[in-house]
């Protein structure tokens, strides 16, 4: 993959939320691992890791299986043009300011983590102390909690 840009509600790079899987395995190759949620996950999807590059690929089910989230670590992705996860969290919070991204909500994990949410873009942050450790985002839902796909 060599575009590394999240763009919030459309994707990342050339992958871009709306993608059959099809599509997505074209563009990256076979995932190193397919995960099929449990039983109790409240919504029924395949994850596809690709852990070399450090990406996790969401389809879910009631979406007919089409690309809807995306979760990474991968440390040179950016954001806003921004390679985020050389930032600090207090600078990560205030590039999303800076781009009238505003309203964070916080809340702090079992294990320590911090997890900020900035619901209405579908971006979840987490951090350990200071340190950005994975960004998980995914395609816009409207006031109707209908899916907004992004056009092709």
């Amino acid at each position: 993959m060599i575009n590394k840009d999240i763009r919030l509600g459309k994707g990342l790079g050339k992958i871009k939320f709306g993608l059959t899987m099809e599509e997505v395995e074209e563009l990256l190759g076979e995932p190193e691992e397919v995960e099929e949620s449990d039983e109790e996950d409240e919504f029924e999807h395949q994850a596809w890791n690709y852990w070399e590059e450090g990406y996790s690929l969401y389809f879910d089910k009631e979406d007919d299986y089409r690309l809807s989230c995306i979760e990474t670590a991968n440390r040179d992705v950016q954001i806003f043009g921004e390679r985020v996860f050389e930032m600090s969290r207090q600078q990560v919070l205030q590039l999303f300011t800076d781009h009238e991204v505003t309203n964070p909500e916080e809340e702090e994990a079992e294990t320590g983590e911090t997890r900020i949410s900035f619901e209405k873009e579908m971006i979840d942050l987490y951090f350990d102390e200071d340190q950005l450790i994975a960004v998980n985002f995914g395609v816009f839902i409207n006031d109707d909690l209908e899916v907004v796909w992004p056009e092709k």
